[in-house]
């Protein structure tokens, strides 16, 4: 009895649910070796460019908090050198020195010399 054609027909044609082995066939994996590098060095530069970003974040949220603190600084120090700057606080700054506050308007002094229209 002659054996049926399509039954070997069906033998040789690929089926990967009964012929898993196949997909590890050494030619196959030679040829796709590119591909495989290329997919690696994809992840890793993904992977990179993730820890970058987060340095970056990282750079970025430390910068900011330095810059409130800055900010309080500078409001912090405006509003001391504006209270001090008040004329009482003055006052109060030049007394150990002996510096008193005038109490009549100071006197114009004129050139004599001068000619005057």
């Amino acid at each position: 009895m002659a054996q049926n054609p399509l039954k070997n027909y069906k033998d040789k044609v690929f089926n990967p649910k009964k012929d898993w082995k196949r997909w590890l066939y050494y030619r196959w994996i030679v040829k796709n070796v590119p591909f495989f590098l290329f997919t690696a060095l994809l992840t890793v530069l993904y992977i990179a460019n993730g820890h970058y970003a987060d340095k970056n974040i990282r750079k970025i949220n430390a910068t900011a908090k330095h810059l409130k603190e800055m900010e309080y600084e500078f409001k912090t120090v405006k509003r001391d050198v504006i209270f001090r700057s008040k004329e009482s606080e003055l006052v109060k700054a030049v007394e150990p020195l002996g510096l008193k506050e005038l109490t009549a308007p100071p006197m114009k002094i004129g050139d004599s010399t001068a000619t005057g229209n």
